[in-house]
């Protein structure tokens, strides 16, 4: 059936099948979903649609189940379809028209009458999403307290930040890329901006990298020659950073497919440093450093408001895995230090068990995080820790979730 658009819809779905039933991050789902569409824009629509439907999938069965008079099964096809339907409606401003146009057809031989009664009765009672995604009971459930804020900042896909390989020319470069900056080395751009378009990206000026993401590096100061290794480095960018900062970097990490990119991105940026394709849970260094940067596999929770699949694929299984893997690598990146030499862990989660618990194990010496050391806005905790959520410095665009400490040997 050839109708406009119906592609992309159909790749929604498939994106939407992979991360409930087969526990696929949507950039893993990616490949075989849109292999099938040709262009740029469909492909687009096809990801924002289905993200649209994982950050507000919980309020849009709640719309949904408002509407039937016996519940669709949660798994149901029909409950996909309406999910995609409303969420165009919703939240990408679709006609209505559009939308049924290309949704029923992807329930061919399937419940079409149910589907459009649905949607015809809730776009008649001219519905609308709270301002505030409802996350599900379980995640609620593990964020207790800070639910309600972190959620606050789920509603709207990310800004673009770019991490710049000269600090000083910070002004400079917000003023010619139409940005602003939070923070010396940052500028942040809205949404939606061709990156590779962008003025300074062939010259190597800057790379993309959250602004909450470049803090652990930050946290190790100037390297002036020192040697600092770089764990789980791939694709690259507090490598990056630190190489910028004068560190001798050098960056390992057990994925040859992720490594080429960073390579790519030393090139591009114009800077040196060491790579290592190696198991961080097996490999020994030659000699000591004297910093480290850790920053750890994790459930990447913190990443929610760009990888809302995160949202429905993360539950406790997952947690323990990556809690067993990262205290075994700051157990040997502790071991790996010279004296006086510097820790950073980082974990990009909202889980305490990868974070304040995994930090209450280290048995180097704690140094904390002062304020002058962040963007205004944020601040340390009471413990000396650094823990930023999505619902964080929203009024200027917000940032991922991270978890970071600071020790000394």
């Amino acid at each position: 059936m050839d109708i406009p658009g119906l592609p992309a819809r159909r790749a929604a779905l498939n994106l939407i099948d992979a991360v409930l039933r087969r526990g696929e991050t949507l950039d893993q789902a990616g490949g075989s979903a849109l292999a099938r569409i040709s262009g740029d824009a469909d492909r687009a629509l096809a990801r924002a649609i289905a993200g649209e439907v994982l950050r507000w999938r919980t309020d849009l069965d709640e719309l949904i189940d408002s509407a039937t008079r016996l519940p669709l099964a949660p798994d149901a096809k029909a409950r996909a379809v309406l999910q995609i339907m409303l969420a165009q409606v919703l939240r990408l401003e679709t006609p209505a028209h559009a939308v049924i146009a290309t949704g029923l057809p992807l329930l061919m031989g399937g419940p079409r009458r149910l589907a459009h009664g649905v949607f015809s009765t809730l776009t008649k009672r001219e519905v609308a999403l709270p301002e505030v995604p409802s996350l599900p009971e379980d995640v609620a459930g593990r964020w207790g307290a800070r639910a309600e804020a972190i959620a606050a900042g789920l509603a709207e896909p990310p800004p673009l930040d770019l991490a710049l390989r000269d600090p000083a020319q910070t002004a400079e470069w917000a003023e010619r890329l139409g940005g602003t900056s939070l923070m010396p080395g940052h500028v942040r751009l809205s949404r939606g901006t061709a990156v590779e378009h962008l003025e300074g990206f062939r010259d190597g000026a800057w790379w993309v990298q959250d602004l909450a993401a470049s803090l652990p590096a930050r946290l190790l100061g100037t390297g002036e020659g020192r040697r600092v290794l770089d764990l789980c480095a791939a694709p690259g960018g507090k490598t990056l950073q630190l190489a910028a900062a004068g560190w001798q970097v050098t960056a390992l990490d057990n994925s040859k497919r992720r490594l080429e990119r960073l390579r790519e991105n030393l090139k591009r940026i114009g800077l040196e440093a060491e790579v290592v394709q190696a198991d961080a849970l097996t490999w020994e260094p030659e000699d000591k450093f004297d910093a480290i940067l850790l920053d750890a596999p994790c459930t990447a929770t913190g990443t929610a408001r760009r990888h809302p699949d995160v949202l429905h694929r993360i539950g406790l299984r997952q947690i323990e895995d990556m809690t067993a893997i990262q205290e075994k690598m700051l157990e040997r990146a502790s071991g790996w230090l010279s004296p006086g030499g510097q820790l950073v862990y980082a974990v990009c989660s909202l889980e305490v068990e990868e974070g304040e618990e995994q930090a209450d194990k280290v048995s180097l010496t704690a140094v904390p995080v002062v304020a002058s050391e962040l963007p205004e806005g944020l601040v340390p905790t009471a413990e000396g820790w650094l823990r930023t959520d999505p619902g964080m410095l929203a009024e200027v665009g917000g940032l991922d979730g991270f978890f970071v400490g600071r020790w000394q040997k």
